[in-house]
């Protein structure tokens, strides 16, 4: 190698790396970064199918005479008749804080166009939470057109306050409902996802959760992007238009029955110990073989915090990998630990190759910039080949995660026709490019130290797990966050006070109430 002698020292580095990503392991790496682009690939456009379908039966309801198709399939259903005989339902909505966001996504929930007997229960700590003023504010706006009421939950002592807030919520529900949707306060509704949710519990009494997902809004900063991305695969699992195996935490709708009596341990499971609600129950679903639905319609618009930064997103991602810590039983605690091993592998599979990737083309561009001869550049060419491979797979799974995004925008604008409509235009691809690969490198580095750490800071609050459960609570708030991570939230101090209403606004709330049926309407 006596060409070797003649080249820069660093090209020669360069040139001895690109040599070395072309040995059959560092190939193999790069092959599999490719499949699991196209596996992505191929997951959102399976998904995108999923939705594209809804919006077509959409479509094909309003061409044929039903202009609310976006409430139901058959209009037939909004007759009297039918309305009188849907079940109580009661919506249950932890608080914590309040953000730039709150407010319309309360008034989204609130002013459901359900046609059955509705309550909304909202649970705080304490009054001296935020959301308590801003709430109590926006149910006495509504007093007249909506059942709804503010309850103080206390603090939590043997579970995650969110979990406490919502069992709390369960044991205040009417007592006539049959079904019960636990909501967080940063879902935003479109006007029939109440009914269609109810829709498919009656039809098919077997479901033991009906949930959705949410389609983030980004900001613009870094971090929101890391969080969307983040989000993304996760998206195809719940695009299946009927049984899933995931579950989202921020819409979950129950039979009311089941927390009446604790069947399969609903209660109890969360009760003692339980950190996340999403995977205690869907652990719990799994133990049971109970059946968990995803409806081609529960998707959500999320807005994310405008100010949401890079800290913030680290600050979620740490709590999304520190619940693959809690655990309910040893099955429970080796399909996590199966999750958490998969998940890391692939996380550091896809980004190992753009680095490989990088340094082909680097070795490739020296070449030709300072004229190396073929037998000295020999090694890059491979390599280039690779990169070029990888670019291409990249590609198609950044084509199919905008078609995806694309076709839920339009989906959620057709299932909310009166509200503001989301636009694509909002989203930079390159930032998403950056998103991915950045979200991937930290994911392992956020799960590895969850592992070892076993405490985690959510909302100002410090829970420390023990043989999967939590088994100590710190509360101080100067060992925490001023504000939370996807909303901003505050979390302290400010009364949360409703923004003086506009005659835009106020015409938007008085549109609203008209809709909304009235409580003696059943």
């Amino acid at each position: 190698m006596l060409w070797a002698l003649d080249l820069d020292p660093v090209d020669w580095l360069l040139f001895c790396l690109s040599r070395a990503f072309c040995t059959p392991l560092a190939v193999f790496i790069q092959i599999q970064g490719c499949v699991i682009c196209l596996t992505l690939a191929i997951g959102w456009a399976f998904a995108a199918y999923v939705r594209n379908r809804e919006i077509n039966r959409l479509k094909a309801g309003m061409k044929g005479g039903n202009s609310f198709s976006f409430l139901c399939h058959d209009i037939n259903e909004l007759e009297h008749s039918n309305q009188v005989n849907l079940p109580r339902v009661s919506v249950v909505m932890p608080l914590k804080g309040f953000g730039e966001h709150n407010l319309h996504n309360w008034k989204s929930q609130i002013t459901s166009l359900y046609g059955g007997p509705l309550d909304f229960l909202f649970l705080v700590e304490s009054t001296e939470d935020p959301a308590y003023h801003a709430i109590s504010r926006l149910i006495s706006d509504f007093k007249d057109e909506v059942d709804a009421k503010i309850i103080v939950a206390g603090l939590s002592t043997t579970c995650s306050q969110k979990i406490h807030n919502q069992l709390v919520g369960v044991e205040k529900m009417h007592k006539d409902a049959k079904y019960v949707l636990f909501l967080d306060d940063d879902v935003r509704l479109h006007p029939g996802s109440i009914g269609a949710l109810t829709a498919e519990m009656e039809k098919n009494p077997e479901i033991f959760i009906q949930t959705g997902y949410p389609l983030d809004l980004p900001s613009g900063s870094l971090g929101s992007y890391c969080i969307y991305e983040y989000h993304m695969p996760c998206s195809m699992g719940f695009a299946t238009g009927g049984k899933t195996f995931f579950l989202w935490g921020g819409c979950m709708m129950m039979h009311a029955d089941d927390f009446r009596h604790d069947r399969y341990g609903v209660v109890s499971g969360l009760r003692d110990g339980g950190y996340s609600d999403d995977m205690t129950l869907a652990a719990l679903a799994g133990a049971h073989k109970r059946l968990i639905t995803s409806p081609p319609v529960a998707v959500f618009p999320h807005p994310l915090a405008s100010d949401l930064s890079f800290s913030r997103y680290w600050n979620y991602l740490r709590k999304q990998t520190f619940v693959l810590e809690s655990y309910i039983s040893k099955v429970n605690w080796l399909m996590n630990k199966a999750l958490f091993s998969s998940h890391c592998y692939l996380s550091w599979g896809f980004v190992a190759p753009y680095l490989m990737a990088m340094v082909h083309v680097a070795a490739a561009l020296q070449s030709y910039i300072k004229g190396y001869s073929y037998e000295e550049s020999t090694c890059s060419t491979g390599g280039l080949v690779l990169a070029s491979c990888l670019a291409i797979c990249t590609f198609t799974e950044l084509l199919s995660m905008w078609n995806l995004t694309r076709i839920e925008v339009q989906l959620c604008n057709m299932l909310s026709p009166e509200a503001p409509k989301l636009s694509l235009g909002t989203y930079n691809w390159s930032m998403v490019f950056v998103a991915m690969l950045v979200d991937n490198f930290l994911y392992p580095i956020s799960a590895f130290r969850s592992h070892f750490s076993q405490s985690i800071n959510w909302s100002g609050i410090r829970y420390h797990l023990k043989k999967g459960k939590i088994s100590k609570i710190e509360r101080n708030k100067d060992m925490g966050p001023k504000f939370t991570d996807l909303g901003g939230k505050h979390l302290y101090g400010n009364k949360g006070a409703l923004p003086k209403a506009s005659f835009l606004s106020s015409l938007a709330r008085s549109l609203a109430q008209w809709h909304q049926p009235k409580k003696y309407d059943v």
